[in-house]
């Protein structure tokens, strides 16, 4: 008897968070990292965005307020956008956000708008093991949470009560997390300064 195959509406919701300052690569915050421009000529923004929303067919993405450009390079790249007005309080305040804005997910595969070297498949891969409502699943590798880091539905309760910049940590530190092991150094790498998008 084969497997049923997979229904693309099973996967959880893809959250792109998208609503930082990110002060350490400018701290004037006249540029803002995610719409600088990558080798391949896209943006940080698109970049992210597209790998997500291609592996997570439902996939939102978080800015803050008065974002116009930011918005429609996630649009763009497939993302529906959300504004969010306590994102500015921090990461915790815009994944909250983009939870309540989601209430019927299956779960939530949560990356960062500044990692646009992560790969399609590892995104794909945290998404397909969240196979019950209690997982949460992350990348691994020596010892160390990669990006992206995927929360079942059972979670949704936890999730709606961050605030501030501290994001999902405290959940992650006091929880099992299923350890999905790569090599990939997308998984690990971001952008804090100008020298980070060579």
């Amino acid at each position: 008897m084969s497997a049923a195959p997979l229904i693309l509406t099973d996967l959880p919701t893809g959250v792109l968070l998208a609503a930082g300052f990110g002060r350490r690569f400018d701290a004037t915050g006249t540029r803002n990292k995610l719409l600088q421009t990558l080798p391949d000529g896209r943006t940080v923004a698109w970049r992210s965005a597209r790998t997500l929303a291609v592996a997570l067919p439902t996939t939102i993405a978080v800015v803050r307020p008065g974002q116009d450009e930011l918005a429609a390079q996630l649009r763009h790249a497939g993302c529906r956008v959300i504004e969010s007005a306590a994102a500015e309080a921090g990461m915790g305040a815009a994944l909250r956000d983009a939870v309540a804005a989601t209430p019927d997910a299956r779960g939530w595969v949560v990356a960062l708008a500044d990692m646009p070297w992560l790969p399609i498949e590892l995104v794909r891969a945290v998404a397909l093991t969240i196979t019950a409502p209690d997982t949460i699943a992350a990348p691994w590798r020596n010892g160390q949470r990669g990006h992206p880091v995927g929360f079942g539905a059972a979670w949704r309760e936890e999730l709606l009560k961050l605030e501030g910049d501290e994001g999902a940590r405290a959940l992650l530190k006091t929880q099992p997390v299923t350890r999905i092991l790569t090599e990939d150094d997308g998984a690990f790498r971001d952008i804090d300064l100008p020298k980070d998008l060579a």
